[in-house]
Order: C-alpha cells, then sequence, then structure tokens
C-alpha cells in the first residue's frame, strides 16, 4: 500500500489543489489512476455535501466558481458520470497528467506508485476567441 501525493496544477504552475489517495498496488494504468481519484472526490463530496466540489472536471448542472464548482444542496454527483467525463477531458486535452516528474501519454499506460510517488494533473484553459 502506498500513499499517493496529488496535486492539481495551471499550466503557470500555480497550485490549485492538493490531494492524498492511498492506493492499493504498486502499479496502475492512468485510466484506473483517474478512476480512483475521481471516485475519491465523489465519495468525499457526496459524505458531506457542502456546496462546492473541488473537483477534476466540473459536474453536470453546477456552476464554475473561483476555486472549484457550486453544486445544488442536496444534490449528489454520479461517480461514474464524473469518471467518464475525467477519462474523455484526458483523451482531448483537457488536462495532462506526470507522474513522477513525467508526463503520460495514454490511459492504459501503466505507472508505477511506490513510496513517494507523486502525480500532477495539470488543468488546461482554452484560448478566449481561439
Amino acid at each position: 500500500m502506498a500513499l499517493l501525493a496529488i496535486q492539481d496544477e495551471t499550466a503557470a504552475g500555480s497550485i490549485l489543489n492538493r490531494l492524498e489517495l492511498l492506493v492499493q498496488q504498486e502499479t496502475l494504468t492512468v485510466r484506473e489512476l483517474i478512476t480512483l481519484r475521481v471516485q475519491e472526490e465523489v465519495a468525499a463530496y457526496n459524505q458531506k455535501q457542502s456546496g462546492e466540489f473541488n473537483g477534476l472536471v466540473q459536474p453536470t448542472e453546477s456552476e464554475r466558481v473561483l476555486n472549484g464548482y457550486r453544486v445544488r444542496p442536496a444534490k449528489l454527483i454520479d461517480a461514474e458520470q464524473q469518471v467518464y467525463h475525467a477519462l474523455e477531458a484526458f483523451q482531448q486535452n483537457g488536462y495532462f497528467v506526470l507522474v513522477n516528474d513525467r508526463q503520460v501519454e495514454s490511459l492504459d499506460e501503466e505507472i508505477w506508485l511506490g513510496e513517494g510517488a507523486t502525480a500532477s494533473f495539470i488543468k488546461l484553459t482554452p484560448l478566449v476567441g481561439g
């Protein structure tokens, strides 16, 4: 079992969010990593339902706020739908992932997540008017 440090960053290097994820195995595919991360975010939100979701991708029926997304009160987020959107965003270059300071290229790529491993999710913002 390993503790994986995850951080969300902007392309300019600003850190938006940090979290730690307990991972059972030492190697995963990128698809499994994204799925575990999103499921953990959704479970944490659904447990407390604070109204503001700070996750990898925007939930359906939510609005963007400064550091996350505002979700209607008493509205649970569907983890399966969030995983689908996160995987789709990765494939469409909505963000990219660095694992141990190396960019991963595909969802099926295997990555090592032993002790001290890190993953950075770099969120890309589309250019206005371009």
